[in-house]
């Protein structure tokens, strides 16, 4: 049952006036109360197991009132009365009012029997205030209380979000936002808010109401239209209706206080039964260790060997040091937790732990008693007893050392004696051989104490009756067996050694006599093939004859060096014969050389072959040389005519050029007749030119016979063509000029005469150069001086003069048709004009324009075309 404190006062309440007031002004405000404060009332009275269907005639006999209270204020009421007489139910109703009076409420304007007379506003009147006592007067929010209290709650609950403002109990919650808020802030689970709009109240209103009522257990209070419907919602009603859910999110955390006292101390009690259990199980563990122990530490059965008693005597350390001082923390925790756990139990107003019978503090004492009685005297007898096995096993590790030190010196000494290394080793690797065999019976005869001591200590130990005797024995008689056998064999490998060095000396005086002589009489054959395979280039049949002599020369040494060639050989042929004589294996070749017997052979053979080649070459050779001489002569007797020839002819063309006389086509004629006498001697040429082919082909690069070359005969030759042929166009272009310009021959003589010598001031002279040799090569031609002064001596025409012609033929237009050009002139030049015209661009110009202007200036080049 919900229990509430009484205030000590009443300054919370409303006056009454203003109650009345209120509910005369509007009327939907008392339909409102009705559902409201029936709902609270009925919240309340099925905890009692009953309800209430009509505010105003359910509390008439002011029994349900009376139970009412009762379950709110969790006390008792004075005893009601049980008549069905008006009396009764005011004697009953009185008993609720003095009750209500009793908590500080001060009523106003209500009596007994208005409420059993049912009256509708006096009894909600009473409803609302008892809400107010026992509701909303306790609640206290940041030391504000009741009405306010609550008000700042719901602000605090809804702040975080933005859509929601709560200022008061009527008009801020129209849009049901603030009452899914306030079931959001405490149970997100159960709405998602989110997925609200502000602008849809009653949806928002309905969810509200419908999740406090199915997961809150808050009954439905109001109803969605009216708050809607309603410009104010009453505002009694919607404060019921919040503390309701002050009060359900209240007793949610009064609930879980209660938990968390229960979980106290559930957890007092596990912890308390984990000690006793860990005391159990650590007790069990204890003794369990105690009674495997105690057998281990009684066994006394002595050891046969040191190494068994050590580790005896190890076991026992590693329980003193290892196993048994954390058994002895084991004991004194068993006995703390013991204290502390019968101190907790007493603390806690729990009954004493009593452990399993055998497994009490005094029987872990009593155990751990016997465990250290067991101990004495068991470290001292593993002592005594490793004393007396001390002597003999320091014999024993002393003869199974110095064995193992002997065995590991014998290890691998056998089959080195053994081997036959060397059959293949050569002289320097065998005299190695005996100076390490030597070392070896040097340390040989210093191992021999060892095996006397082997001996003598394995005798002792016979003596003293060791226990593992058989196996020493054994070991000892190896060792000497293998001793002897080792003497023997060191013997047998130095006489191999001696022996094999002896016939390896020998046959290594042999190689080094056998690589002084091959290697002077290999380079001689090396060379002399290098010689005879040479090739060689010869210009004359002096040279060739040279090479013939030294040939001759060269075959005269063969005879000897062929008795060279067999005593090397002879040397190579004893080393073989030792060999198969005493059965020595080669390691390898002469250490002194390379050079094989097979090698000498066959490059004496490949000079044999070589020798009649050389002499079949310098035949060859010397023929062609006999026939180059005859080419030569042949060739120079004919460059030395051809050549003074030219050098005639080009000169006398030179003085023609100059010392003409008579007419220009008598000239022209003297010229054509003197260039066909000098083609005439073609064919000389053609036949110079045949012999010089096979000059070339022949590989002659030089001729003592002549100082021409066919380079300079055809240079020669062509300067002759090419002077003559200029010559003559000269004058036929002299002809030309002549009848365009109109000179007389007199004219031209004069001209001549001043090309031929002109003397102009240096200005004057620079001018004339322009003009007569616009390239600047330095050469003035005759061609060009007459085009000058026919130039500066004659009235030609000019580009003016031209252009001025174009205008007329224009009809004084600054450019000229295409038309007017095929009508004007002949087709020829009228197509030569139209080809060559740029289009005319002046301001004026219509389609087909063409610019004379241009094209005169360029017809005597003083712009380009």
């Amino acid at each position: 049952m919900d229990h509430y404190d009484s205030p000590q006062t009443n300054d919370y309440m409303q006056p009454e006036e203003d109650w009345d007031r209120d509910l005369l002004l509007d009327p939907a405000w008392e339909k409102q109360q009705r559902k409201t404060f029936t709902a609270w009332c009925n919240s309340h009275l099925r905890k009692a197991g009953t309800q209430i269907e009509n505010i105003e005639e359910d509390f008439r006999d002011g029994l349900k009132l009376m139970l009412l209270l009762e379950v709110i204020s969790g006390e008792r009421l004075a005893k009601p009365e049980r008549g069905k007489m008006r009396v009764h139910k005011i004697s009953n109703v009185n008993k609720a009012l003095d009750f209500i009076a009793s908590k500080g409420v001060k009523l106003v304007s209500i009596g007994a029997e208005e409420i059993v007379d049912g009256n509708a506003k006096m009894t909600l009147g009473m409803i609302w205030t008892i809400i107010l006592r026992f509701a909303i007067q306790d609640i206290s929010v940041e030391e504000t209380s009741a009405k306010e209290g609550l008000l700042l709650w719901c602000q605090r609950k809804t702040a975080p979000y933005k859509n929601v403002n709560i200022q008061n109990f009527h008009i801020s919650w129209k849009d049901g936002l603030g009452f899914c808020a306030l079931i959001h802030r405490h149970r997100p689970e159960l709405i998602d808010y989110g997925k609200l709009r502000k602008d849809d109240p009653l949806t928002n209103l309905n969810t509200a109401f419908d999740v406090a009522e199915r997961y809150l257990d808050i009954p439905k209070m109001l109803d969605a239209e009216d708050i809607v419907g309603t410009a104010r919602p009453d505002e009694k009603a919607i404060m019921t209706y919040v503390s309701s859910f002050y009060h359900a999110f209240s007793g949610a955390q009064k609930a879980e206080t209660a938990a968390n006292r229960i979980c106290k101390v559930l957890a007092v009690n596990q912890e308390n039964e984990q000690l006793m259990e860990d005391y159990e199980k650590l007790a069990s563990d204890l003794l369990e260790w105690i009674r495997r122990t105690i057998p281990w530490l009684e066994n006394r059965t002595p050891e046969n060997t040191m190494q068994a008693m050590q580790q005896k005597l190890e076991d026992f350390r590693d329980y003193r040091r290892l196993h048994k001082p954390p058994k002895v923390q084991e004991k004194c925790q068993l006995e703390i937790n013991f204290n502390t756990l019968q101190t907790k139990l007493r603390l806690s107003n729990r009954p004493a732990f009593m452990p399993s019978e055998g497994k009490m503090v005094s029987d872990i004492n009593n155990a751990w008693g016997c465990l250290e009685q067991a101990e004495k005297g068991y470290e001292e007898w593993l002592l005594n007893d490793i004393r007396r096995l001390e002597r003999l096993d320091h014999l024993a590790e002393k003869f199974r050392q110095k064995a193992s030190i002997h065995e590991s010196w014998t290890d691998g000494k056998e089959a080195m004696l053994q081997q036959k290394d060397y059959e293949t080793a050569t002289l320097s690797e065998i005299k190695a051989l005996l100076k390490k065999h030597e070392a070896f019976e040097s340390d040989l005869a210093a191992h021999q104490d060892r095996v006397e001591q082997i001996a003598a200590i394995a005798q002792e130990l016979n003596e003293l009756d060791y226990y593992d005797s058989p196996s020493v024995n054994a070991r000892c008689q190896k060792i000497c067996d293998q001793w002897d056998n080792l003497g023997a064999l060191t013997q047998k490998r130095r006489e191999a050694l001696e022996r094999t060095e002896k016939l390896l000396e020998t046959i290594d005086q042999l190689y080094l006599e056998y690589a002084k002589r091959a290697a002077p009489f290999n380079n001689w054959m090396e060379g002399a093939m290098e010689d005879l395979q040479d090739t060689f280039i010869v210009h004359t049949i002096e040279e060739i004859q040279g090479l013939t002599t030294a040939h001759e020369q060269f075959k005269a040494t063969l005879p000897d060096a062929d008795k060279e060639r067999q005593a090397i050989l002879g040397i190579h042929n004893e080393v073989s014969k030792i060999v198969q004589t005493y059965h020595v294996n080669m390691a390898g070749t002469n250490p002194y050389t390379t050079i094989t017997p097979q090698e000498i052979n066959g490059k004496w053979d490949r000079v044999r072959q070589l020798v009649p080649r050389r002499d079949q070459a310098l035949m060859e050779e010397h023929a062609r040389q006999q026939h180059n001489e005859r080419l030569r002569k042949q060739f120079g007797a004919q460059a030395n005519v051809i050549g003074p020839w030219i050098q005639t002819k080009m000169e006398e063309i030179g003085r023609i050029s100059i010392e003409m006389h008579g007419t220009l086509e008598d000239q022209l004629n003297h010229l054509r007749q003197y260039e066909k006498s000098i083609v005439n001697y073609k064919p000389k040429i053609d036949q110079l030119e045949g012999d010089h082919q096979q000059i070339q082909e022949a590989l002659i690069f030089d001729n003592k016979h002549t100082n021409y070359s066919m380079e300079h005969i055809r240079v020669g030759w062509e300067q002759l063509l090419t002077t003559t042929a200029r010559t003559i166009n000269e004058v036929e272009n002299q002809i030309l000029t002549r009848d365009a310009k109109g000179i007389s021959q007199e004219q031209m003589n004069e001209f001549r005469a001043s090309f031929n010598h002109f003397d102009r001031g240096e200005a004057e002279f620079a001018r004339i150069m322009s003009i007569v040799d616009p390239n600047r090569i330095g050469v003035v031609t005759f061609q060009a001086f007459i085009d000058f002064m026919s130039r500066e001596t004659a009235d030609t025409d000019t580009a003016d003069q031209v252009m001025a012609s174009f205008k007329i033929l224009a009809g004084d237009k600054n450019y000229i048709t295409v038309d007017e050009l095929r009508r004007e002139l002949p087709p020829d030049q009228a197509e030569y004009c139209i080809a060559r015209m740029a289009p005319y661009t002046g301001l004026d110009s219509v389609p087909g324009a063409l610019d004379y202007m241009s094209f005169s200036t360029a017809l005597y080049g003083e712009s380009d075309l």
